[in-house]
């Protein structure tokens, strides 16, 4: 009796097969994360966190994210209530140089043109039959920003939050993989050897002055950026303003590697078979990896656009670092064009439309959760 009775409170024997199927996907996330090395810092917590999330609970004993006063259900409030979103951009500020963009302000637009990956998808939600709160939330995935894709769905479309939050850091892990044949197909052996010329110098005073300007620029064009935008534009000021170093260190390393481990881990916990494995999530799934292509592709046709009018000629390969998969987009840039020639060095300049996506994305999401955070 007593044996029956451990094996109905065990959790072998209420394991479906969603069950088994989530755990080998947080398998698959953790192996591609320590044997290709996709995102280790994002896919090793949410793997393990789907491990978590798949364990069959114990009726009348709170242990999932959805138990009310489960541990992991305080843990999870930090995605549902969009905390843990605004301080990893905190610790993004922190750690960002964006004296590139500052001294070509041009590759700005490369970014801005990336998000043309946000509103397509935001469409083809609306003619897929989701509602509209719902549909800019699967949207925002086409930004590339897991932080982003979190806060927004957590404001106006919190029943999808699982499977956003998946979709985004799964692409965000797949930028190596997605990112390069679209880069060779849209663009010339004589482009990708385009070579940039060196950025100036940016002073002091202009790094220190222009987080406190674009902030009031975003603030004002889109007010609900501002939670996004304000903590990375605070982060960036504690760091370029030099007598805050101590705040500025704690916020790029301790920080923002705690807000990491809480965030990922909690997402990938919310993954229960039970809610996560549906239709709708395969949709979102397909939604997000057309979302990140389109993004990809606007940025690079944006840039031989653009060369239509310019005297000095840009990579065109910089529009893929549109998309604000930060620093990944940037590094798979430099990676390409490294391969077309081992002395053109990339890396630089793909950061200015790098980090102008970051900026992008959330302005667009603070766009979205104006126009349909009442419906």
């Amino acid at each position: 009796m007593e044996l029956s009775v451990f094996i109905q409170n065990s959790g072998f024997a209420n394991l479906s097969l969603g069950n088994l199927v989530m755990i080998a996907v947080g398998c698959i996330f953790m192996y591609l994360a320590v044997t290709r090395d996709y995102e280790p810092l994002l896919l090793i917590p949410i793997g393990f966190g789907i491990l978590i999330g798949n364990i069959p609970p114990i009726t009348g004993m709170p242990l999932g994210v959805y138990d009310p006063g489960s541990v992991f259900s305080y843990l999870y409030f930090g995605v549902t209530k969009g905390i843990y979103p605004p301080l990893i951009f905190l610790g993004i500020g922190a750690m960002t140089d964006f004296s590139t963009m500052l001294s070509n302000p041009k590759l700005i637009l490369l970014g801005a043109a990336a998000q043309i990956g946000v509103f397509l998808t935001f469409i083809g939600a609306l003619a897929l039959g989701f509602p509209l709160n719902e549909a800019g939330a699967i949207g925002i995935i086409g930004g590339a920003d897991g932080p982003t894709a979190i806060f927004l769905s957590s404001m106006i479309a919190p029943n999808l939050l699982g499977p956003i939050a998946i979709a985004a850091y799964s692409y965000m892990a797949l930028v190596p993989v997605i990112q390069p044949p679209i880069m060779y197909l849209l663009t010339s052996k004589k482009e990708r050897l385009i070579r940039m010329k060196a950025p100036r110098k940016v002073r002091k005073r202009e790094k220190i002055i222009f987080p406190i300007v674009a902030f009031l620029i975003c603030g004002l064009i889109a007010p609900g950026s501002m939670t996004l935008l304000g903590m990375l534009f605070f982060g960036n000021l504690l760091k370029e303003c030099t007598v805050t170093d101590r705040l500025a260190k704690t916020a790029s390393n301790a920080l923002i590697d705690i807000v990491t481990i809480l965030l990922g881990f909690s997402v990938g916990a919310s993954t229960q078979a039970q809610t996560f494995l549906t239709p709708q999530s395969v949709l979102i799934f397909g939604l997000g990896a057309l979302s990140f292509i389109v993004a990809t592709m606007g940025g690079v046709l944006f840039a031989k656009l653009m060369n239509f009018f310019l005297k000095e000629k840009i990579n065109p390969l910089l529009g893929a670092a549109g998309v604000s998969a930060v620093p990944d987009s940037a590094r798979v840039v430099h990676a390409v064009g490294l391969k077309e020639d081992p002395t053109n060095f990339l890396l630089m300049h793909a950061m200015a439309p790098n980090v102008a996506g970051v900026i992008g994305s959330a302005i667009a999401a603070g766009v979205i959760w104006s126009a349909l955070g009442n419906f």
